[in-house]
C-alpha cells in the first residue's frame, strides 16, 4: 500500500528521533574528576568493581532527546545506556531505571548522567528498553490512537513486546573504527546517538488508521553531538556560589528521584530567569532566591552547551514546586479551549506527587483556574495572570488530579500555579504587515488547527483567532525581508493572553523553511528486497521507479510538500551532500538488533556491497538532505538502510 501517511505530523516524519547525545566534557563542566557521580563498570570477563573512577578518567554527559512526530506518546522505560571499552570493560553510565516519554522531548536534549568514566577507546553503545506497560499512541490527525499492549510488536521475534513474552529490546552501535569515543584525562570527547523513532517503528496500517507498530531498533551515532537543541538538567540541588554566578546540580534525569548520575555544574547570567515555588525573578535576585533553598530541592534549568570552552550557562531555571510531579501535582498539555476559568487541556502528561515513577498520558482533561494561581512565562521576564492563558497555549499546572462528577479526569489549579511554555506553530504564509505575518496554520502546540476552539481569543467575537489566518507578531530582532505567500515558516513563542487577539501569537524565534529539504521514508515487506539499488557507488545510490513501486509504504515531503510516488518517474537518487556538517550514514541489521555508523559516503557504500551479497535483502531506507526535483537527487544529511539479517 503506497503513501498511506496523511497527518498534520507527517512532513516531519522522518525527523521524529530520539537523540542521546554523550559529551566528555572535562573539570570545567563536570564535578572535579573522583568526585561523587561515578558510573557502574564491569571488568573483562564479567567481574564487576566498584563503582569509582579516581585520577584516570574523563567526565561523560549522556543527553537524551527526540522531535515531533506520529506519537503523541511513547512512554517506555530506559533500563540501561552501557559503553565497551576496546579491552571489554563495560561502563554503565544510567545507575537506575527511568521511564521516558519520548514525544514530549521535542528540540531539547535531557542530560541523563554527568558521571566519570574510566580513560580509553570505547568501541561501541548500547540501550536497553523496556517496553512493560508502554503507552504508544499514534498521532492520526483526529484525536491519536492508543495501541493495546498485544499488538506492541518485536519486529525481531513478532512476537508482543508484554508478558509473558520478553518485554526488554537491546540496541547496540559499533562506531567506526577509524571514529572511537576516546576518553582521555583533561581532554575533550563527543558521542552523539540516534534512536530514530521513525526507522524504528512501523505502523500499520497507516498512521491514520493504526492498528499494530512493530520495533525494530535502528541506532546511528557520529562523534559531533547536536548543536541546535536546548540542553535539560534536571536535579537535587547540591550547592550555590552567588559570587561565582553558579549551582551545582545531583543529576536526576527526567522525573526520576533516586540514583547517583553525578553532579553538573551551571552558569547563569544577568538575564536568567527563574521560576521557584510558582513565583518569577531575573538575574542575580532569582540566584540569591536560589540560593536560600534547602539542599535536595528539585530544580530543572534550561540552556545551552558552548562547545569552545565547554561551559553550561541556564538561560532558564525552575525549582522547587514548580518542577513537574514533585511538590504538587502536574499536568502538561496544550490548551484546546478555554471558557472563563475552565480550561480544557489535551495531548499531555499527567503526574502525581505521591506515586513515584508515575506517569500518564492525558488525552484530555478539564482544568481550572483561579485568582489564587500563580502564573509565570517560561525564560520570560515580567508579571503574568491568568489571561496570559490562552487557546494553543502550550501549559505546565500544578494542583491536585482528580475526577469530575462524569468519573472523567480533572486538574484543580485555583491555589497552585501555571508556567507557560514556549509553543510552536507552523502554517504557511498568507500575508504580511509592519511587525506581522498572517499564516494559514499547520499546527499549533503540535495540534491539528480542527482541535481548536478559538471562541474568546479576540478582543471581540469578530476577532477570534482563525486558522485560515493565524496572526504571528514578530520583533524587530526577527523581521527581515518579506515573506513570500506560500512560503513555510514556523515560530516559537507565546500564544496571546486571552480576550486580547489581534495578534493572536507572540513570536520569540522564527524559522523559514528551506523549501528544498526533503524528508522521505520507504519500506519493502518482509523478506525484503536483495536487489533495491540499481546504482551503489561511492558517489551515488539510486532506487529505480520499479523499486519504489514495490514499497508496501512510501513517504517523502518537502517542507509541507507531498511528493507523491507517481510524480518520481525516474527514480530516486542519493548523494554526499558536500555541505552537510553533521551526515549520518547508518546500516541497521535488524535480526542482530546491530547498527554500523559511519563516517563517509564511501565507506557506508563499500559496507552496503558487501552486506547485499544476494541473500541479504534490504526491508527499509530513512534519508534525509537537500532536494533537487529536477534530477530527482536527495544530497544525503542523514541515511540509514535497514537490512533483513
Amino acid at each position: 500500500m503506497n503513501d498511506p501517511q496523511i497527518s498534520r505530523a507527517g512532513w516531519r516524519r522522518l525527523t521524529k528521533n530520539a537523540r542521546l547525545a554523550l559529551a566528555a566534557l572535562g573539570a570545567t563542566v563536570l564535578a572535579a574528576c573522583g568526585g561523587s557521580g561515578t558510573a557502574g563498570i564491569t571488568a573483562p570477563g564479567g567481574v564487576s568493581s566498584p563503582t569509582s573512577c579516581t585520577a584516570n578518567c574523563g567526565g561523560a554527559v549522556v543527553t537524551l532527546t527526540d522531535a515531533p512526530g506520529d506519537f503523541l506518546s511513547y512512554i517506555v522505560k530506559v533500563v540501561s545506556l552501557q559503553l565497551t571499552r576496546s579491552d571489554g570493560t563495560v561502563v554503565q553510565t544510567l545507575p537506575v531505571t527511568t521511564t521516558v516519554d519520548f514525544s514530549q522531548l521535542v528540540n531539547l536534549s535531557e542530560i541523563v548522567s554527568a558521571s566519570q568514566i574510566p580513560a580509553g577507546r570505547y568501541l561501541s553503545a548500547s540501550i536497553t528498553l523496556d517496553y512493560a506497560g508502554a503507552t504508544i499512541v499514534v498521532d492520526n490527525g483526529t484525536g491519536g490512537v492508543a495501541i493495546a499492549a498485544g499488538n506492541i510488536i518485536d519486529g525481531v521475534t513478532s512476537q508482543a513486546l508484554a508478558a509473558p513474552n520478553p518485554t526488554q529490546m537491546t540496541l547496540s552501535l559499533t562506531l567506526p573504527s577509524s571514529a572511537p569515543f576516546v576518553v582521555t584525562p583533561g581532554t575533550i570527547a563527543n558521542l552523539a546517538l540516534d534512536f530514530n523513532l521513525a526507522a524504528s517503528n512501523a505502523i500499520a496500517p497507516s498512521a491514520t488508521n493504526p492498528t499494530t507498530v512493530t520495533v525494530s531498533p535502528a541506532l546511528s551515532g557520529s562523534l559531533v553531538p547536536d548543536a541546535t537543541k536546548q540542553i535539560r538538567v534536571r536535579g537535587a540541588l547540591a550547592s550555590t556560589d552567588t559570587t561565582a554566578g553558579t549551582f551545582v546540580l545531583n543529576v536526576h534525569p527526567f522525573d526520576d528521584d533516586s540514583g547517583d548520575s553525578g553532579q553538573y555544574t551551571i552558569g547563569t547570567t544577568a538575564t536568567t530567569t527563574y521560576t521557584i515555588n510558582g513565583t518569577g525573578y531575573t538575574g542575580a535576585t532569582g540566584l540569591t532566591q536560589l540560593a536560600g533553598l534547602a539542599t535536595g530541592t528539585m530544580i530543572a534549568a534550561y540552556g545551552t552547551l558552548d562547545r569552545t570552552t565547554m561551559t553550561f550557562t541556564a538561560a532558564n531555571v525552575v525549582a522547587g514546586s514548580s518542577v513537574a510531579g514533585t511538590k504538587q501535582d502536574s499536568v502538561s498539555g496544550a490548551v484546546l479551549s478555554r471558557s472563563g476559568n475552565t480550561l480544557t487541556i489535551a495531548n499531555g502528561i499527567s503526574m502525581r506527587a505521591d506515586v513515584y515513577g508515575e506517569m500518564n498520558f492525558v488525552r484530555k482533561l478539564t482544568a481550572t483556574v483561579g485568582a489564587g494561581t500563580t502564573v509565570t512565562e517560561s525564560g520570560q521576564a515580567g508579571s503574568f495572570t491568568i489571561q496570559d492563558i490562552s487557546v494553543g497555549q502550550k501549559v505546565q499546572l500544578s494542583g491536585t488530579l482528580g475526577t469530575d462528577s462524569s468519573g472523567n479526569p480533572s486538574f484543580d489549579a485555583t491555589t497552585g500555579s501555571a508556567m507557560l511554555i514556549p509553543t510552536l506553530v507552523t502554517g504557511t504564509v498568507a500575508g504580511n504587515a509592519a511587525g506581522t505575518v498572517t499564516i494559514a496554520l499547520q499546527a499549533l502546540a503540535g495540534q491539528s488547527p480542527s482541535a481548536f476552539t478559538f471562541a474568546g481569543t479576540g478582543a471581540t467575537s469578530a476577532q477570534d483567532a482563525s486558522a485560515s489566518a493565524y496572526t504571528v507578531a514578530v520583533p524587530a530582532a526577527l523581521a527581515g525581508s518579506p515573506l513570500m505567500n506560500g512560503t513555510p515558516v514556523s515560530f516559537t513563542g507565546f500564544v496571546a493572553p486571552f480576550g486580547s487577539a489581534p495578534p493572536d501569537f507572540n513570536a520569540v524565534t522564527s524559522l523559514n523553511f528551506a523549501n528544498t529539504k526533503a524528508e522521505l521514508e520507504m519500506h519493502w515487506a518482509t523478506p525484503g528486497e536483495t536487489t533495491p539499488f540499481s546504482t551503489l557507488t561511492g558517489s551515488q545510490i539510486t532506487v529505480d521507479q520499479a523499486m519504489l513501486t514495490a514499497t508496501d509504504e512510501f513517504f517523502m515531503n518537502v517542507a509541507f510538500n507531498r511528493i507523491a510516488l507517481g510524480t518520481l518517474t525516474s527514480g530516486l537518487n542519493f548523494v554526499p551532500d558536500a555541505a552537510a556538517v553533521n551526515p549520518q550514514f547508518v546500516i541497521v541489521h535488524r535480526m542482530s538488533q546491530k547498527s554500523e555508523s559511519f563516517t563517509t559516503f564511501n565507506d557506508f557504500v563499500t559496507a552496503l556491497t558487501t552486506d547485499l551479497n544476494g541473500t541479504v535483502a534490504a526491508v527499509g531506507m530513512a534519508v534525509a538532505g537537500p532536494y533537487a526535483a529536477s534530477t530527482s537527487t536527495v544530497s544525503v544529511d542523514q541515511m540509514i538502510v535497514m537490512l533483513n539479517d
